[in-house]
Formats: structure tokens, C-alpha cells, sequence
């Protein structure tokens, strides 16, 4: 593939009117996680690797950018800028800014799930040949001196290879490196993984934080409410929601999760049908979503988002619901592996709902 677009397909899943994580300037998350990165980094306390988790969207992989950002523009920790800074911020016009815009700094690395041009979309797993960049990354000269980065994003996609490769320089990290893990599901990591980095875990993001971000885009007050509180903190949801006819979506799926165990075939159908048209893989990957989210409230026991939404089948052990949540997680990749009919693929997952929730 030309380098040309290589550089855009590394850019396809980014939304619509949204800048990118490595372009964001600013920090919508808590400032005390922020400020926990920046005192460990001046203080000389900075751990070579950080496992950053949390909820897909509340902001991980921008908190990644900006730290390395600011490490690369600051590489002297003990430097007076760097004692006097308040947060991580680097001015736009920066050159270190402007080159991890661009993805285009020496000194920073990015792995994540590769391009794969004959299928037109990203491979499903994060690849151990990705992950071997790394060895010629840290082992070559530095190329404007100081740290070297290497941001994971995300390490939930790395199969066993690829997380055993990088748990080899995880233990034997060299100098002035810093790996920053971006990590939906922490604890599916691999224990030796998770005791070589410094957990931070990130909080959710205000409701009206995500309602203030979508106003400011042009958004209906009123939508974007709505849809910030079916996204429960997460911005790229709430967008997803409001731009992909979401929250009709939900409410859709959401009245034939209320009427567990039983299922309407005919509304069954027809949702399935909805849901994986050709061509409509933001829809599609937005139910994936519904539905993990749908059973992360179950292990919870919190209800439903939205008036006079049902919230479901009570009384269903946890374990049963966490087992769903794993079939779910394998049809959905074998699918994308092995081009499965995704209207399958839905019917499935409802159909194993519906008999997850028969007592």
C-alpha cells in the first residue's frame, strides 16, 4: 500500500468532524489524573510503562497522546518548565506537537490493529509482528535525543503472541522509554503484563462534560442529553449515538432485551436486518457496543438508561451474564475473521440473551 494511504487507512476509524486523540490540545477528563502523571514524571518517579483503562471512549488514548507529547517536548524532567507546568498542555504550534499530530515524531511509536487492504478494514487482533516494531524502535538511536514512546492502543487487541512479545521488553525496558498501554479491559491482561506497569484507571466522563463537547460541535441540546445519558461517560459513544441514529438503535434493541426470555421473531428479525445492512458498519459495531454495555449494567445491577425503558430480566446469576459476555466477544471476532453473515451474528447474540435470561 502506498504511504500515502497508509497514513489514511491508520485514520478510518477516527469519527467524522472529530479531531484524532494524537491531534486533541485539550484534556476533558479528571485534572487529578492528569496531575498523578505529570507529578510522577518531575518528581522522578515516572514508570516506564502505565496501563491506562477504563471504558472505551472516556479518553484513554488522548491522555496517552498528551503525555507523550509533553515528554517529548519536555525531556528533562528536572527542567524549570517542567516544575512549573499546571498540567501536561503543549501549545499547538510546538514542533513536538505538530509531529505526533501528524504521527510523524522519531521518537513515538504507535501499535495498533493493522490495515489490511485486500478486506478494506482493520485486522480484528493487534499482530505479534506489530508488536516486534518494538524491538527495532527502542533499539536504534534516538532520533531527536531524549525519551522514545511507545503507545499501545489498544492492548485489548493483542492476541497471546503479540502480548507475549511485548511482555519481553516490558521486562528489560531500556532507557528513557515509556510505554503507555491504552486498555479497555485491564484485567483481561496478562497478570505479568499488569505487574509490569503502573495502573491508572480513568473515570467516566461527566454527563455534562459530554453534553457540553456535543453543543459545542453544533448539536441539539436536547439530543445531546439524551444521547450523554445512554453513553454513560463515554464522548465517542454519545457522537456514535447521535450520528448513526443510535438512540433509535437502543431503544429498538433495548425494548426486546425488556421482554427477556421471550423473543418477538418477527421484531427479532427485522432488528438483525436493521442492524447489519451492507455497508452499515458503524451500526453494526454501535450494536456490539449496546450490548456490551447492556451486560456490564447486568453485572451491576443498575437498570436501563432512558424513561420507560424495561430494565430487563432480573434475578439471572452474574456468572451467567459474564458467560454471554464471552460468546458474545467470540462471534463478534469470528465473524470479522471469517466474513460471517453479521445478520447471523445478531441473532445470535439475542438468542443467546434470551436463553441466558430463561431461569
Amino acid at each position: 500500500m502506498a504511504a500515502a494511504d497508509a497514513a489514511e487507512a491508520t485514520r478510518l476509524d477516527r469519527l467524522d468532524g472529530w479531531p484524532g486523540p494524537e491531534e486533541r490540545s485539550d484534556w476533558l477528563g479528571d485534572p487529578a489524573t492528569e496531575q498523578a502523571l505529570l507529578d510522577a514524571y518531575r518528581t522522578g518517579r515516572m514508570h516506564h510503562g502505565w496501563l491506562l483503562g477504563g471504558p472505551k471512549g472516556i479518553g484513554k488514548a488522548t491522555l496517552a497522546y498528551r503525555l507523550a507529547r509533553f515528554v517529548l517536548a519536555h525531556p528533562y524532567p528536572l527542567a524549570p518548565e517542567v516544575a512549573a507546568a499546571t498540567d501536561l498542555s503543549v501549545p499547538a504550534d510546538h514542533p513536538a506537537a505538530r509531529k505526533v499530530a501528524a504521527r510523524a515524531h522519531p521518537n513515538l511509536l504507535v501499535l495498533e490493529r493493522p490495515w489490511r487492504e485486500d478486506r478494506k478494514r482493520f485486522l480484528t487482533e493487534l499482530s505479534v509482528d506489530e508488536v516486534r516494531r518494538t524491538v527495532g524502535f527502542f533499539g536504534s538511536t534516538s532520533g531527536e535525543g531524549g525519551w522514545r514512546v511507545a503507545i499501545v492502543d489498544s492492548a485489548d487487541d493483542m492476541n497471546q503472541s503479540a502480548a507475549n512479545a511485548l511482555l519481553k521488553v516490558l521486562e528489560e525496558p531500556p532507557a528513557r522509554s515509556l510505554f503507555l498501554l491504552v486498555c479497555h479491559a485491564p484485567g483481561r491482561l496478562l497478570p505479568t503484563i499488569r505487574s509490569r506497569t503502573r495502573r491508572l484507571d480513568l473515570k467516566p466522563l461527566a454527563a455534562e462534560t459530554v453534553i457540553a463537547a456535543l453543543a459545542a460541535s453544533g448539536r441539539d441540546e436536547e439530543e445531546a442529553a439524551a444521547a450523554a445519558a445512554l453513553a454513560e461517560g463515554s464522548l465517542r459513544r454519545a457522537i456514535q449515538l447521535l450520528d448513526e441514529d443510535g438512540i433509535a438503535t437502543y431503544r429498538a434493541f433495548a425494548g426486546l432485551a425488556g421482554r427477556l426470555p421471550s423473543l418477538d421473531v418477527a421484531a427479532m428479525h427485522a432488528f438483525a436486518e436493521r442492524v447489519s445492512r451492507r455497508g452499515e458498519d458503524d451500526t453494526y459495531f454501535a450494536f456490539l457496543d449496546m450490548v456490551r454495555a447492556w451486560l456490564q449494567r447486568r453485572v451491576r445491577g443498575g437498570g436501563q438508561p432512558g424513561a420507560g425503558v424495561s430494565a430487563g430480566p432480573a434475578g439471572v446469576p452474574l456468572a451467567r451474564w459474564a458467560e454471554v459476555w464471552e460468546k458474545v466477544e467470540q462471534s463478534s471476532a469470528e465473524a470479522d475473521d471469517l466474513n460471517l453473515d453479521r445478520k447471523q451474528v445478531v441473532l445470535t447474540i439475542l438468542m443467546t440473551l434470551a436463553r441466558a435470561a430463561r431461569m
